[in-house]
């Protein structure tokens, strides 16, 4: 049912599908009966079967038996009260996230079970190597391949994370049902599980009762990284290293990793004025925070596992060293000790200056759940809670607290004092005396904890070398781990830098030393190596320092309100008033110089401020931590040429005010070309970028010689129709490639890909695979976004199914190019298509005046923004008009409706005025011989299997003004257009007739998921006659929840 599923054309037996269906559906209808009591449940399951009854009508043709039983299903739906609606809302909302729970889980199992998976590292080199591809070439194109994927924060994940949790919780049980080895008593127990977390999820409030906030989205990416991906990476590269042991006789270096991961959340600030320069360097911390904390667990099981005594030389020497600096600093400590003991010394100095408090939710891992973790941890008392017996002025024994935020991982300041009991007859200096005694003996209390649970060193490192190391390692993750903590705070921190680790290299050292050591000891000891050692090496390679590299992105005009308030402050004119020439001149000129462009007493609006200051926090921290800047809505050289003098400018302050070089290098500077227009003359402005001679010296100097350019796909489909974006986006990366070629440079395509097809969704593979030839040369990033990134990566096999998958496209796209356009006479085609397509989306949805009053009555889009599923604004300014609303929220309100409209208006129109001129034989033959044309027909057949035209024309009738109802049904009619010119280029008699597995599963869900849109079309009836109905608008809420859930998309 999904959009994003890489297996679709893929048969699927559905009897473990339906027998996880059913056992759910049973469980839930046990919970209701408790819950909401047995009439209402027999009133739920008579409106299924009146849905069942008029979707089996309506397949089996009998079209006006159908409308009968839809008419009796509306009429049962408006006479229930609101109670009464929320309860059915609920109810059909949580069948459909269990039938979604249980699809996910039948492709896991079917993995599981299938020797060889199609699509498979195995099977796809394989594949190569029969085709001719020489092991080497094969070999070396895998260790080199470079795929990013950028989770951001795009607001379409509609489920609570509380929500996320305890579904997961439910594909774990059943995963843990399918066990042969359960015996009945077991089986019972799993059982119970299941009814306690859906009873826990009834009684939960399915819906945000406030905005996420950017630090929330990134804490959200972050969950993903914690709960899935950090299991799924080292899982992956085995499997990539096994295969191509198999196939090559080599097996992937260790620290080479294929694919790496970067973030947009708490950087991408177009048009979301709540990420600031504030936000976007919390976030980094908190994800570096992150990394460390996760990174001292697995050390911590790696001493314990690696108690072995011979290594090498090396590693004794090392071990040697460790161990001396540690017995002298024991010496030293229990010198420091005895003396805090003295009441003449300042207590102040036996405490550490950490921050009193973590950021929220910080200490806790991201599978927690009301305190709970997947993960044991144990939880160290420290200074932050210690009791320790006092004397009260009556002689009597109290206890006093000595109170700080956190546990083991935080540890308060000194001036959070300890809370001890005043007697009125106590003198200043007996207070004082006290409070210094209760330092020093909780001090000595906590140490000689910590001396109980950690394991004494041994006097010769020969005992357990690899212990000694490791215990340095994490040791040294600790205080990097309290650095963090220190700087989240705005808290001064003097540590030394050889204390702590910075950079991913400074941690792979030791760790590698390890496993070499491992490995020239023979072959036991390197079969141990090539376990966990091996896999937090691939880890450290994969996650670096800070899990995902930030991404900052900005809207183009932002840059050039700020170059506006400099030239006018410098008395230079106007900057955006300068034609294109006189901006290159200008900013090629400064760019050249050595000295700074912005005064530091320069005063501007805080908008341009902002920007400044983000330019200096990406100074601070660096391309160590931050990735690429996007420039969105880029159409020009001096788009580029601007964001680098920014750059390059708060670099140079940055550096004067250090006192010495910027952390890390320059951030690539990547324009995104999102509208029809820009996305034309993308080649021209990668052209004119590469002959000024400034740019194209940085890009081989600082960048390797790899210029990365962005395409959109959400506001190209809404500018212009699904195929002719699809058109426009092939020819500018031919373009852009052609360009970079022409200059001796190499190009990553970084495709900003959202999850409905609208918005350039789909499957991986398919995506992949259609790209033009030469566009994907081992090198390719794209972006999974809002609930494609739980729905692809919520769990470990998923997540190395994916990952698997994004490898073997790009590995078969690099080797393999896709097939151009056989002859010039189909590109001439796909003009004409786009040509009347583009014509006939655009005259609708921008040229014709009563269609933007009918989208605001036909759909519930006014109301998406109570949903609160994102920071962000719906719309880039504040305007009525649709040019300015954003993309999700514009395929989100048609999906609603079962309308879909955005992915397939003006499709009809164009294959129809294709075929009228006897083209129908051409574009068969396109459709079997030509990929990107096959995946965007596929694609478009796809969207329509969803789509419903009597439940959109439910819509209309109810809610749409009569003089509009026209519209509608204009719209109605060019839907079944589209669907009989696309079921005539396919060859299939019936949409969806070469994937019954995807047929099935939509077949599946139309008994919950009609009387879900029937409901919300009555209870936007009764908003719409007044909107201060608070529980109404719930219910409203809660039914677009179960639309998305059942549909699998939002926007």
């Amino acid at each position: 049912m999904t959009d994003t599923t890489d297996d679709i054309a893929e048969e699927m037996s559905f009897q473990g599908f339906d027998d996880d269906c059913k056992l759910l559906g049973n469980l839930l209808k046990d919970v209701l009966q408790r819950e909401v009591g047995i009439d209402f449940v027999e009133k739920l399951a008579k409106i299924r079967i009146l849905a069942q009854s008029a979707c089996n009508m309506r397949q089996g043709g009998i079209e006006e038996m159908a409308e009968l039983l839809e008419k009796q299903l509306a009429s049962e739906l408006s006479k229930m009260n609101l109670e009464e609606a929320q309860t059915l809302a609920r109810a059909f909302s949580h069948y459909l996230t269990m039938m979604s729970i249980a699809e996910t889980h039948h492709k896991v199992r079917k993995g599981v079970n299938m020797a060889n998976f199609a699509k498979s590292c195995d099977d796809v080199f394989r594949q190569l190597l029969q085709d001719g591809i020489s092991q080497d070439d094969l070999y070396n194109t895998v260790c080199k391949q470079a795929v990013e994927i950028v989770l951001t924060a795009h607001p379409t994940q509609i489920n609570r994370r509380t929500l996320q949790y305890k579904h997961i919780k439910i594909a774990h049980l059943l995963d843990y049902n399918d066990r042969p080895d359960l015996g009945p008593e077991d089986r019972e127990m799993v059982i119970e599980d299941l009814v306690r977390e859906i009873t826990s999820i009834w009684q939960t409030d399915e819906l945000r009762r406030q905005k996420p906030t950017p630090v929330d989205e990134a804490r959200a990416g972050l969950n993903i990284v914690e709960q899935s991906l950090w299991k799924a990476v080292p899982h992956y590269l085995r499997r990539v290293s096994n295969a191509l042991k198999k196939h090559t006789g080599k097996p992937l270096p260790l620290t080479c990793t294929p694919i790496k991961f970067g973030s947009w959340m708490g950087g991408d600030r177009d048009g979301n004025p709540n990420v600031t320069a504030k936000v976007t360097k919390d976030v980094s911390l908190l994800s570096r925070w992150m990394a460390t904390d996760l990174y001292i667990r697995e050390v911590d099981s790696l001493r314990f596992e690696l108690s072995m005594k011979r290594c090498s030389d090396k590693l004794s020497r090392l071990a040697h060293e460790i161990l001396e600096d540690t017995n002298n600093e024991t010496k030293r400590e229990d010198w420091n000790q005895s003396d805090n003991r003295s009441p003449s010394k300042n207590p102040n100095q036996t405490v550490s200056l950490l921050p009193s408090k973590l950021p929220s939710r910080a200490h806790l891992p991201s599978c927690a759940v009301n305190g709970e973790s997947d993960h044991p941890r144990l939880d160290i008392p420290g200074a932050d809670y210690n009791q320790v017996n006092n004397k009260d002025a009556d002689g009597k024994s109290s206890t006093s607290t000595v109170s700080n935020a956190g546990s083991s991982n935080s540890h308060a300041s000194p001036t959070s004092a300890a809370s001890i009991p005043r007697s009125p007859s106590s003198n200043s200096n007996q207070q004082l005396l006290a409070q210094r005694k209760l330092f020093a003996e909780s001090q000595i209390g906590r140490s000689s904890f910590q001396k109980l649970l950690e394991p004494k060193l041994p006097h010769l490192p020969g005992i357990a070398p690899y212990r000694i190391v490791l215990g340095n390692v994490k040791d040294k993750l600790q205080r990097t781990r309290r650095r963090l903590e220190l700087l989240l705070e705005d808290c001064p921190c003097e540590l030394d830098p050889s204390d702590y680790y910075e950079t991913t290299e400074q941690l792979l050292e030791p760790l590698l030393l390890c496993y070499e050591s491992m490995q020239s000891c023979g072959a036991g000891a390197g079969v141990l190596a090539d376990g966990r050692l091996a896999d937090l090496i691939r880890r450290v390679s994969t996650f670096g320092m800070v899990l995902m590299k930030l991404d900052l992105r900005q809207e183009s005009a932002r840059h050039a309100e700020t170059l506006d308030a400099i030239t006018k402050y410098l008395d230079m004119g106007t900057y955006s008033e300068w034609n294109e020439e006189k901006k290159l001149d200008f900013l090629t000129k400064e760019l050249k110089g050595k000295r700074p462009l912005v005064p530091p007493s320069i005063e501007v609006a805080p908008d341009v401020k902002e920007v400044l200051d983000t330019f200096r926090v990406s100074a601070e921290i660096g391309s160590d931590a931050l990735g690429a800047y996007v420039i969105s809505m880029a159409s020009n050289a001096s788009d580029v040429l601007a964001v680098e003098l920014l750059q390059k400018d708060a670099r140079l302050t940055v550096c004067g005010e250090l006192g010495r070089e910027c952390p890390a290098g320059t951030l690539r500077v990547v324009p995104l070309f999102e509208t029809v227009k820009d996305l034309r003359g993308a080649g021209s402005v990668i052209r004119k970028l590469l002959s000024i001679d400034w740019y194209r010296q940085h890009i081989i100097k600082n960048h390797n010689g790899q210029q990365e350019v962005m395409v959109g796909y959400s506001d190209s489909g809404k500018d212009a129709g699904r195929f002719t974006a699809a058109w426009e986006l092939y020819k500018a990366q031919e373009d852009v490639v052609a360009a970079c070629k022409e200059y001796g440079i190499k190009v990553t395509l970084f495709h900003g890909r959202g999850g409905s097809v609208g918005r350039g969704g789909g499957p991986t593979y398919l995506a992949i695979q259609s790209q033009p030839p030469g566009s994907v040369m081992g090198t390719l990033r794209s972006t999974e976004q809002g609930e494609m990134v739980q729905a692809k990566f919520g769990l470990p096999q998923t997540s190395v199914r994916q990952l698997e998958i994004y490898t073997t496209a790009v590995l078969l796209a690099t080797l393999r190019p896709p097939l151009p356009p056989r002859e010039e006479k189909w590109r001439n085609l796909m003009e004409d298509i786009s040509k009347i397509s583009c014509q006939c989306y655009r005259s609708t949805v921008y040229e014709n005046p009563e269609f933007l009053t009918y989208f605001n009555e036909a759909t519930p889009q006014a109301e998406l923004g109570f949903l609160n599923i994102g920071s962000r604004p719906t719309r880039r300014k504040a305007t009525t008009g649709i040019g300015h609303l954003r993309a999700i929220p514009w395929i989100f309100a048609w999906t609603q409706t079962r309308f879909v409209l955005p992915a397939w208006l003006g499709v009809g129109a164009g294959l129809k005025g294709a075929c009228e001129k006897g083209q129908t034989d051409e574009l068969k033959a396109m459709y079997k011989e030509w990929p990107f044309f096959q995946s965007i027909i596929d694609l478009i057949e796809m969207v329509l299997g969803k789509a419903d035209i009597s439940i959109a024309k439910q819509y209309d009738e109810a809610l749409v003004s009569e003089k509009r109802q026209e519209l509608g049904c204009q719209l109605r009619n060019e839907l079944i257009t589209t669907e009989k010119f696309v079921t005539v280029i396919c060859g299939h008699d019936k949409l969806l007739q070469n994937n019954r597995a995807l047929r099935k599963l939509i077949e599946n869900r139309l008994p919950f998921l009609n009387p879900l849109n029937m409901l919300q079309v009555e209870i936007l009836k009764r908003l719409r006659r007044d909107d201060d109905k608070l529980k109404a608008r719930d219910v409203l809420l809660i039914t677009i929840n179960g639309i998305a859930a059942g549909m699998r998309n939002t926007g």
